[in-house]
C-alpha cells in the first residue's frame, strides 16, 4: 500500500465525485500507464484493467505478432472496440496503450466517457523505462530514444487535449498516484464550483 492520499481532508469528497466515472491513463509507452494505473485503483478502491491485456486476451494472441500477422491498422481497430467494451460507465482505473488516444474514435470516447489523465514523462525516463520490459513492437530493432522522441514530437500535442495532465517522474510511483488524486480533486473542484 502506498498510504493515505496526500489531499487535504476537505478534497477526499470531490475526490469520490471525481471518482464515479471510469479514469483512463493515457501517454507514450513508457509513462507507467499500467504500473502506475494499479496503484492508483488500489489507492481509490477501484477494479484496474490493462487495455492491452484485454486485446491480447480477446485475440488469443500476443501484441507483437497482432502486429506482425495483420498490421497496426487491425490492432488499432480491436484496440478500439476493446476500450469501447471497458469504458461501460462503471468507476475503474483503465490503462491504454501507447496509440489509443491518437485514433479519432477512441480518443473522442475516451474524452466524453472518463476523466482522462495524460501521463507525460521526459524521454530520458521513457527509455530507461522500455528498455526494462520487452514486447514492444513500435521499438524492434531500433533506438528507443529516437522512436519515443519521434512519437512524442506527433502524440504529445495529441496527449494534451486530455483535461488533466500529471508528470510521470523517476522515484517512487507513488508520488504520481499522489499527483493523479490532488489533480482529480481539483478537476472535481473547477466542475462543481459557482
Amino acid at each position: 500500500m502506498d498510504g493515505d492520499p496526500k489531499i487535504p481532508d476537505d478534497s477526499a469528497a470531490l475526490l469520490a465525485r471525481a471518482a464515479r466515472w471510469p479514469i483512463t491513463l493515457i501517454g507514450l509507452m513508457g509513462a507507467g500507464k499500467s504500473s502506475i494505473g494499479k496503484r492508483l485503483a488500489d489507492r481509490l478502491g477501484l477494479p484496474f484493467v490493462d487495455a492491452d491485456d484485454e486485446i491480447v486476451l480477446a485475440a488469443g494472441l500476443s501484441i507483437p505478432e497482432i502486429f506482425e500477422r495483420f498490421g497496426e491498422a487491425h490492432f488499432r481497430d480491436g484496440e478500439r472496440r476493446v476500450i469501447a467494451r471497458l469504458i461501460d460507465g462503471k468507476p475503474k482505473v483503465i490503462a491504454t496503450g501507447g496509440g489509443a488516444f491518437m485514433q479519432d474514435e477512441t480518443r473522442a470516447l475516451i474524452l466524453a466517457r472518463t476523466q482522462a489523465v495524460w501521463l507525460d514523462a521526459d524521454i530520458s525516463t521513457l527509455v530507461d523505462r522500455v528498455r526494462r520490459r520487452g514486447g514492444r513492437p513500435l521499438l524492434a530493432g531500433r533506438d528507443p530514444g529516437q522512436v519515443l522522441r519521434d512519437l512524442a514530437a506527433v502524440r504529445n500535442p495529441v496527449y494534451a487535449l486530455a483535461p488533466i495532465r500529471v508528470a510521470s517522474k523517476p522515484g517512487p510511483h507513488s508520488d504520481t498516484v499522489d499527483a493523479i488524486i490532488t489533480a482529480l480533486a481539483a478537476a472535481e473542484a473547477k466542475d462543481v464550483a459557482p
